[in-house]
């Protein structure tokens, strides 16, 4: 066993991220949805598709996937609160979070987490800015399968984030969604 403290820092960090693993998305109740994705669930595919989003803008896809990773990670501590429920609570902002989720973590750990958060937050980088649309295409490509699963309330969650795209990448893959079902990529095996 170490007595290295950084090592039980970052190690510590690590598991708590374990809880991302068992949170659920709390807006999606709203919406009726009864057993929603988890936090963790959400970042993956939003680190996916904010590297596909990136490959189609010409900017580093490795960045991306980066920012998109680590986006929610501070839900561990202050859950996940709906826009609804943000308009009556004061939260922490989401860097003084991530300090001190990584204040025992090994220096160089907690200082690229803190940059990786930080520029998410606050960077105008195209970066940032795909990372941004990739949380808000996997939202509305999660709502769009929502809707197949029978919640109609997911509708109004698909059509607010599909407004706030900025990037043509993800408003041309927000209108390929649209028309067409989640199974559809398997067709192409089933031919």
């Amino acid at each position: 066993m170490t007595d290295d403290p950084h090592a039980k820092g970052s190690v510590g960090y690590v598991m708590e991220m374990g809880a991302l693993k068992r949170a659920k998305r709390s807006g999606w109740w709203i919406a009726g949805v009864k057993d929603p994705e988890t936090i963790a669930e959400h970042s993956f595919r939003t680190a996916i598709i904010g590297s596909v989003l990136a490959m189609m803008e010409g900017a580093d896809p490795a960045k991306v996937a980066l920012l998109c990773t680590f986006h929610d990670t501070q839900e561990t501590r202050v859950g996940d609160i709906p826009w609804i429920g943000r308009r009556y609570l004061t939260a922490a902002k989401n860097e003084d979070v991530t300090a001190d989720q990584v204040a025992d973590a090994h220096p160089a750990v907690a200082a690229g987490i803190q940059a990786v958060v930080e520029e998410y937050e606050h960077g105008e980088s195209p970066e940032v800015l795909i990372a941004h649309d990739a949380d808000k295409l996997e939202c509305m490509i999660q709502g769009l399968e929502y809707l197949e699963q029978g919640y109609s309330n997911a509708q109004e969650w698909v059509a607010s984030t599909r407004a706030k795209l900025k990037t043509p990448s993800a408003i041309a893959l927000a209108d390929a969604a649209q028309g067409m079902s989640s199974i559809e990529w398997q067709r192409t095996y089933l031919r």
